[in-house]
C-alpha cells in the first residue's frame, strides 16, 4: 500500500495551492520587496527568461523572501552603505550550487519529488495539466488563490511541509513505521547549529546561511547547553530590514527579544542604535532611523501605508502590507528521543516549523528532526 501511494501523482498535491508571485533575476531588490507586500506568501519565486532555459524559455531559478535580505545586509560589503544593496540584483542573493528550486513533471510520482527534497530542493515547481483545470476552478470559486500563468502554462509550487501534509493526511498506509519512536528511526539529526545566549549574534552568521539553506534553525543555548529558543529563517523571514542591524549589535538572547512577535521593546532599540555607532556602521544606523521613522509615521502618510521608508525605499513592515504569516517567535518547538514520528509530524505541522529539536528531560538538546529527515523514511519503504 505505501509503494502504490508513493508512486502516486504529485499533481494531486496542486489542487487549491495559491498563486505565486513572480519577479525576474535581473529585477532589484527593492522591486522584490514591492512584489513580497502584495504576496500571500513569505516568498516570491524568481524566474530567468531567455538564456535561463531550453530553447528561450523561462525557468523559475529560486526564491526571495525577507530572511534572504537581512543576510544580504549583513555582508561586509554591504554594512557601510546598506541603502545600496536595495537597488542590487535580486540573483544576488540567491545562494549558489545546487538549486532549492526545481520543476517537476505533473505527472511524476511522488517518489519523485521526496527525491528532489532529499537532494536539496526546498520547492517543487509544477505546471498544472488540463484535466485539472476544471476541478481546480471548482476550488477556485470558494477561494481567491489561483496559480501563476508562465510560459503559457499555470504553475504551482510544493513545499516540504506541504509533501509531509500529504503524507499524514495517509499515514496509516506506512504502518507501523509512523508510531515507531525517532531513536529507533535514526532520523535525529545530531550535527546541529548552536550559538550561545550571551555570545554576539553575528558570529553565527554563516549558521543562519546554513539553516536558510537546510530548512533548519539556530537553537540558542546556555552555558550546559540546554535549549532557551531559537532563531530561523521564518522567524527572520518575517521581521523587517532592521533585524540586519539588530544581528549586528545585539547577542543572541537579546535578538530573540528583538524578533519576537509585538516588535521590538524602545530600549532594544536604542542599544542596537548605540552598538551601532560603537562600530561605527553608521549606514546601519541610518537604515534603523529610517525604517523606525517610517513606522511612527505610518499614520499620517499614504506612502508609508504601503509600506515605504522615509528615503522611498520599499519595507517590509506588515503595516500596510497583504501578507499574513503566523505570529513572529523564538520559542522552539521541542520533543524527546521516545516522541513517535507521527508526533513530531503533527507538532511540525501544527506550528509550521521545519525543524522540531530533540531534547533530554534537563532540556540539554540532543539534535533535531528535519521535514527531509521525516520525508527520508517513507522514501525508504518504496526500496522495502
Amino acid at each position: 500500500m505505501a509503494v502504490r501511494f508513493l508512486n502516486g501523482e504529485v499533481s494531486e498535491l496542486c489542487l487549491g495551492k495559491p498563486e505565486l508571485t513572480r519577479v525576474a533575476a535581473n529585477a532589484t531588490i527593492s522591486d522584490a520587496l514591492t512584489a513580497l507586500k502584495t504576496s500571500r506568501d513569505s516568498h516570491v519565486s524568481v524566474w530567468a527568461c531567455g538564456g535561463g532555459g531550453p530553447n528561450g524559455s523561462c525557468i523559475c531559478v529560486g526564491k526571495f523572501c525577507v530572511a534572504d535580505f537581512i543576510l544580504f545586509l549583513c555582508r561586509e560589503e554591504n554594512l557601510t552603505h546598506p541603502f545600496k544593496a536595495f537597488e542590487a540584483p535580486v540573483s544576488d542573493v540567491l545562494p549558489k550550487g545546487l538549486p532549492i528550486v526545481r520543476h517537476l513533471d505533473p505527472c511524476s510520482s511522488l517518489l519523485e519529488a521526496i527525491d528532489y527534497i532529499l537532494d536539496g530542493a526546498q520547492n517543487l515547481l509544477i505546471p498544472i495539466q488540463n484535466h485539472h483545470i476544471q476541478r481546480k476552478n471548482f476550488l477556485h470559486r470558494h477561494s481567491s488563490s489561483a496559480c501563476t500563468h508562465y510560459n503559457g502554462q499555470e504553475y504551482c509550487w510544493l513545499t516540504q511541509e506541504d509533501v509531509v501534509r500529504f503524507i499524514l493526511n495517509s499515514v496509516g498506509a506506512f504502518s507501523p513505521i509512523p508510531t515507531c519512536t525517532i531513536e529507533s528511526l535514526n532520523i535525529i539529526n545530531h550535527d546541529i547549529m548552536t550559538v550561545p545566549y550571551d555570545k554576539p549574534v553575528s558570529s553565527a552568521l554563516g549558521y543562519f546561511h546554513r539553516a536558510l539553506i537546510e530548512q533548519s534553525s539556530v537553537a540558542v543555548v546556555d552555558e550546559q547547553n540546554r535549549l532557551i529558543g531559537e532563531i530561523s529563517p521564518s522567524t527572520l523571514a518575517c521581521c523587517d530590514e532592521t533585524a540586519a542591524a539588530a544581528i549586528m549589535a545585539l547577542t543572541a538572547m537579546d535578538l530573540m527579544t528583538y524578533i519576537d512577535s509585538g516588535g521590538p521593546p524602545e530600549d532594544l532599540v536604542q542599544l542596537v542604535k548605540m552598538k551601532l555607532e560603537e562600530k561605527k556602521l553608521e549606514g546601519m544606523a541610518e537604515l534603523m532611523d529610517d525604517f523606525c521613522e517610517s513606522s511612527m509615521s505610518s499614520s499620517c502618510s499614504s506612502d508609508d501605508e504601503y509600506g515605504f521608508s522615509k528615503n522611498g525605499w520599499p519595507s517590509s513592515r506588515s503595516g500596510g502590507s497583504n501578507r499574513s504569516y503566523p505570529g513572529r517567535r523564538s520559542e522552539a518547538i521541542v520533543c524527546s528521543r521516545g516522541s513517535s514520528l507521527v508526533a513530531v509530524m503533527i507538532q511540525a505541522l501544527a506550528h509550521r516549523v521545519s525543524c522540531v529539536w530533540v531534547m533530554e528531560e534537563d532540556r540539554t538538546v540532543v539534535g533535531n528532526v528535519t521535514f527531509a529527515g521525516m520525508l527520508r523514511v517513507f522514501r525508504s519503504c518504496a526500496a522495502s
